[in-house]
């Protein structure tokens, strides 16, 4: 008995499953053991059990009988079969597919029945599935019209299996154009976006009764929007879909609806669309109503798809202007006192962007929103805190403090002393925004980048940062905040020394330079004694964008003048030759003129001659250009070379 239950237990369904795969080849078909022994098979719970047998001769026979109830029968049970893949390929035969698309094309049947066609397309959507030679013989038999005439179906007389035939109806369609941009090119040729946009109208009237019927339709408009390059919908479809989802109350329908719409606001068009009709409002309501619920992973998910839409939509120009004069800038604001990370950090994404004109900026200082930024930013300044939040932070105020006349008012306010501590964050996202903040804040503050040029802590790190980042946004952002400290220290105490814009530059410029100056060189001394400084300025002439050769170029400038013309600073003067010849300046410099010199503009040739007169104030350094044939090259500039055969 024991062994007999053992047996029974390894060999029993595979068994009987052959015995009833033997009588049905055999029986001679009478609809009524058909029938039985179909329900028999379909009732298999391993598909797999079937992957020995050849039975897709059999089933083609059963597909065309004449009872309605064997066909119906027949489907139900190659649904179930193909579910193996190894039967979806044995199922993908010219003539089973030309017979379900056969009885398709008489959807809806005569009587109204929709039991027959639910299991037809249940079977055709099962044998599709990854299977691209399925799909390629229903295009052969221009059955891909057929399907798509599925979608016409609006009224079901049949209402007990309504819900279940548009599922199924779903299923299929997504199944075959999941073949790819082919497929989904010819569905639009066959008006498929018309056809989905009368169902999407249709269900948008009353989401909720009709919440089965998008479900199963919004997923076509996904297959189509990844297959059909730059898919543009009707601005009355995206509306549809914003209305959806202020109606519905079922998280997979917004989901849809979030992920669609996400899509297509990539064009600033539908951004002003939709700003217009009052989406990210919407948006801010549903999160408000539903924050308190967003428990679990997939809601927060959800939650924080709706909030990258209403950043998504400020980021275009015309919605951000629009947006601006409605209250959802007032509710972006009051999101900074929320304890919720995720709507902290979109009220923060949103001020930044609304922060992309002056007016604004400036308009967020005297508000004191900039304040409210600041407390935020205190808050979440250290290494374990938040990094897309530190990041939209400082994204924030580098916009507001670019205007000038917000500068002082955002130093005031402490700005520096709340950023500083977040050089111990070596995030490069982060770390990139962050010198981007600091060099928006020191342009035209001398007393700051005065302080800033003595901060050990601070120089160190950019000369780190420079020389060992992997994120070349950072190593860039290193050496212009560098370059620009000892530009807006010093420019102004040094600027008699060079000629005016337009002045052709002196060829004894050094001449020129009285031997003492009173000003505060303490600064420039400190930043000078931090190990790699001065590499780190000769290295940046040879940086691929000019502006930061420019940068470089003037920072050299102002190095020279302050310090190899000056009797007083014989010392350092010294030191600073010695680490330009070290650090080769004279090679660097032969580099930039060989590499940029066609596509120099005359700013940077000026400073470029002026750095190397500068330079030539020392006899040391004389002859390390001269070791480089420095002056040869520069008259191989093209534009010093017009400007001598004018």
């Amino acid at each position: 008995m024991f062994w007999k239950t053992v047996k029974s237990y390894l060999y029993g369904p595979a068994a009987e499953i052959d015995e009833l795969i033997e009588k049905l080849k055999t029986t001679s078909v009478s609809p009524a053991n058909t029938t039985d022994l179909l329900c028999e098979i379909s009732a298999t719970k391993d598909p797999k059990l079937f992957d020995k047998h050849e039975l897709a001769d059999c089933f083609l026979g059963l597909t065309k009988c004449d009872d309605t109830n064997v066909r119906k029968e027949a489907a139900k049970c190659i649904a179930e079969i193909t579910k193996s893949e190894v039967q979806r390929k044995k199922f993908t035969k010219r003539d089973i597919i030309a017979a379900f698309l056969e009885c398709l094309r008489h959807v809806p049947t005569p009587d109204g029945s929709m039991e027959l066609p639910i299991q037809i397309c249940r079977a055709l959507g099962n044998i599709c599935y990854l299977n691209d030679e399925a799909r390629d013989l229903i295009l052969e038999l221009e059955g891909d019209a057929v399907l798509l005439r599925l979608l016409d179906i609006a009224t079901i007389e049949d209402e007990a299996n309504a819900a279940q035939f548009i599922k199924v109806r779903g299923g299929l369609l997504s199944n075959y154009l999941l073949g790819g941009e082919g497929l989904a090119k010819r569905a639009m040729e066959l008006g498929v976006m018309k056809k989905l946009q009368g169902i999407i109208d249709s269900g948008a009237a009353n989401v909720e009764q009709h919440e089965d019927l998008l479900l199963n339709t919004l997923p076509l408009l996904s297959i189509l929007t990844e297959n059909v390059a730059d898919l543009n919908f009707d601005s009355s479809l995206n509306i549809q879909l914003s209305r959806i989802l202020a109606a519905s109350t079922n998280p997979d329908l917004a989901e849809m609806c979030l992920e669609l719409l996400h899509y297509q606001a990539e064009s600033d068009e539908v951004k002003l669309i939709l700003a217009k009709d009052g989406l990210c409002e919407t948006i801010y309501n549903l999160l408000e109503k539903y924050k308190t619920l967003a428990s679990t992973s997939e809601a927060r998910a959800l939650m924080k798809l709706a909030c990258e839409l209403i950043v998504l939509i400020l980021t275009g120009d015309e919605s951000m202007h629009y947006l601006y004069t409605t209250p959802l800038l007032k509710n972006m604001v009051d999101w900074l006192d929320s304890t919720d990370i995720d709507l902290l950090t979109t009220g923060v994404l949103a001020l930044g962007n609304f922060a992309r004109t002056d007016s604004h900026c400036i308009y967020f200082v005297e508000q004191q929103t900039m304040n409210k930024l600041l407390e935020v930013l205190a808050k979440n300044n250290g290494v374990k805190d938040d990094v897309r939040l530190q990041h939209a932070l400082l994204s924030a105020l580098r916009n507001l403090v670019i205007p000038k006349p917000n500068k002082n008012a955002v130093i005031q306010a402490g700005l520096v002393q709340t950023i500083l501590p977040m050089l111990e964050i070596h995030q490069p996202p982060v770390v990139f925004k962050l010198l981007g903040t600091l060099r928006m804040t020191v342009d035209g503050q001398e007393k700051l980048a005065l302080e800033l040029l003595k901060n050990k802590t601070l120089i160190e790190q950019l000369v780190h940062w420079s020389k060992s980042s992997d994120y070349a946004g950072v190593t860039g952002e290193s050496l212009r905040l560098m370059a620009w400290l000892i530009k807006h220290a010093y420019l102004s105490k040094i600027a008699y020394a060079l000629p005016r814009k337009g002045d052709a530059p002196a060829e004894q410029i050094a001449d020129r330079i009285p031997l003492t100056q009173d000003y505060d060189r303490s600064s420039l001394s400190e930043f000078l004694a931090n190990e790699g400084t001065v590499e780190a300025m000769v290295s940046m002439l040879t940086a691929q964008h000019l502006v930061m050769q420019n940068e470089a170029l003037i920072a050299l400038c102002i190095l020279s003048v302050v310090y190899l013309s000056q009797a007083n600073e014989a010392a350092q003067a010294q030191r600073l030759q010695d680490e330009l010849v070290k650090c080769e300046v004279g090679k660097k410099l032969a580099e930039l003129i060989s590499k940029s010199s066609d596509t120099m503009t005359k700013e940077i040739v000026e400073n470029l001659q002026n750095c190397v007169n500068l330079l030539k104030s020392s006899e040391q350094l004389v002859a390390h250009l001269e070791q480089h044939n420095i002056n040869e090259l520069l008259k191989s500039i093209p534009i010093l070379t017009e400007y001598c055969t004018l």
